[in-house]
């Protein structure tokens, strides 16, 4: 897949414990999956995130916003809000918040199970937002 800075994005499925990383194309809408991150309280090590914005080049940050299922806001959003305004302060690129609801589920039929799925939702996260 060939990157070009113009057209790449990055989406995060925030978690407390893991954060799910997926890029894609924003010119032929297709995401993939690329990590899944250890976090402590929702604090990830910066700098493994560094590594992949430097690696990727993306011109958008996309983290997903987990709602409740009555659209409603949750602690895990304001979390989540928070997160992208500290991605946004530290690497200058913007970002955008996209509903997540039932991604984990959708990303639970994808994986096997038992294995991680955090870098899977990310990548649903995306490809809703490309397709909105």
């Amino acid at each position: 897949m060939a990157r070009t800075r113009h057209e790449l994005v990055m989406a995060f499925d925030f978690g407390l414990s893991k954060i799910g990383i997926a890029v894609g194309q924003a010119i032929i809408k297709t995401a993939t999956p690329i990590a899944i991150l250890k976090a402590t309280d929702g604090i990830p090590d910066w700098s493994e995130i560094e590594k992949l914005i430097n690696e990727w080049q993306p011109i958008l940050f996309v983290v997903g916003l987990p709602l409740n299922m009555d659209a409603s806001s949750s602690k895990m959003s304001h979390l989540a809000e928070k997160f992208g305004r500290k991605l946004n302060g530290r690497f200058h690129i913007p970002f955008e918040m996209t509903d997540e609801r039932l991604t984990s589920f959708e990303a639970k039929q994808e994986q096997p199970s038992n294995e991680p799925i955090d870098h899977v939702a990310a990548k649903l996260i995306l490809e809703s937002f490309f397709r909105n």
